[in-house]
């Protein structure tokens, strides 16, 4: 009995946890909408931001888009279930299920100015990648990734980022 309550307990922090890391990953992805700077041609319309595969993350990017806006661009969030339905978008964030799939999502968005975002660190082709250091939320930042989708990140952003 006591076996089953404490793999209860260990099971309910990781499932907290891991839900905490989405609430931060929703601050960190709107603090990145300010950091990064898109080409001139990528600042109109809505600020369009796509889930691919299925993450807690897009309830907590649905809710923040209901209440913030990019500018005075509005927010708007989709979910994708495979790259081939993927369009142009500003940010796309690749589920942890779909990282296999990340060799399709550079081909399916070529140099087109989307910052992709993942939470797995070292996963190539993304510009941004969540993961945990020392109990904490941190990310990496690949300027070079960034450059290819014509992106650029300010220095700031660069400064609390590991550089990749």
């Amino acid at each position: 009995m006591r076996t089953f309550v404490l793999t209860g307990l260990f099971t309910f922090l990781i499932f907290n946890t891991q839900a905490q890391n989405y609430k931060l990953y929703n601050v960190f992805m709107y603090s990145f909408t300010r950091y990064v700077q898109w080409p001139e041609e990528a600042n109109k319309g809505d600020f369009e931001i796509a889930v691919l595969g299925d993450s807690p993350i897009y309830d907590e990017l649905k809710a923040l888009a209901e209440q913030k806006k990019v500018g005075t661009r509005t927010i708007k969030v989709t979910k994708v279930k495979s790259v081939a339905e993927l369009k142009k978008v500003h940010m796309l964030f690749v589920s942890s299920s779909k990282l296999d799939a990340m060799d399709a999502v550079s081909a399916k968005l070529n140099k087109a100015p989307t910052l992709i975002i993942t939470e797995q660190a070292g996963t190539k082709g993304s510009g941004i990648n969540f993961f945990e250091k020392a109990g904490k939320l941190a990310f990496e930042l690949n300027n070079a990734s960034l450059a290819d989708h014509s992106l650029r990140a300010s220095s700031e952003l660069t400064r609390i980022a590991v550089l990749i």
